[in-house]
């Protein structure tokens, strides 16, 4: 009877201690950790998307506005600079490595601001479909990467709060004591202004030859 109760009273203690566990925070950690690398791979994501996208809209800028030249190799200097820097899941808990990609992409979407700008002044560039439609692209993609950002945000300061409150905190210190707090994508200074449009004296378009 007595081996019977200490099996019992094993039996019990197997299945409490788990749930006392996780009743106490202990999986919330890496639980967390994992939707803020998941939310970061859904900017990374989008990011890669406008990427794609800039070739192909500044090959059509160009074959009907040439004399923009200084934008159009803006947006490929700033593509190119953006595009070599190298980011993983681990940028996100590095503020060196972070800061240097946030501040690539963000100066990439300063000059394809430029660009968008500068064809307001070439009406037969605004009517070609093919323009059209990569500008419907970006726009979407623009947006797409606007609300990854706020979502990563939201899903890393969750993660960081979590990392300094009790009780989680005890396991930050001791259990998950090499996890590290998120960075947060902050707001540009650019980003607090529309760019200037400038409709005085409109240089004439060059349409693409045909050959």
């Amino acid at each position: 009877m007595n081996r019977l109760v200490r099996n019992a009273a094993r039996v019990a203690l197997i299945v409490a201690v788990p749930a006392t566990l996780a009743g106490c925070g202990i999986n919330t950690i890496p639980t967390q950790d994992e939707a803020t690398k998941t939310a970061w791979a859904e900017v990374q994501n989008q990011y890669q998307r406008r990427n794609d996208l800039i070739p192909n809209l500044v090959a059509t800028v160009k074959g009907y506005a040439a004399q923009e030249k200084e934008v159009l190799t803006a947006v490929t200097e700033a593509r190119a600079s953006a595009t070599s820097i190298k980011v993983d899941a681990s940028t996100i808990t590095d503020p060196a490595q972070f800061q240097k990609f946030a501040a690539a992409q963000d100066k990439l979407g300063g000059t394809l601001s430029r660009l968008m700008v500068a064809q307001e002044r070439y009406p037969e560039l605004k009517s070609n479909q093919n323009f059209l439609a990569l500008q419907s692209q970006l726009e979407g993609t623009e947006n797409r990467i606007a609300i990854a950002r706020r979502d990563y945000n939201l899903t890393a300061q969750t993660y960081n709060t979590t990392l300094r409150t009790f009780p989680s905190v005890l396991w930050a210190k001791t259990l998950y004591s090499g996890q590290k707090p998120a960075q947060l994508f902050q707001a540009t200074a650019a980003a607090q202004s529309a760019p200037t449009v400038d409709f005085s004296s409109p240089p004439t378009a060059t349409p693409p030859k045909v050959q």
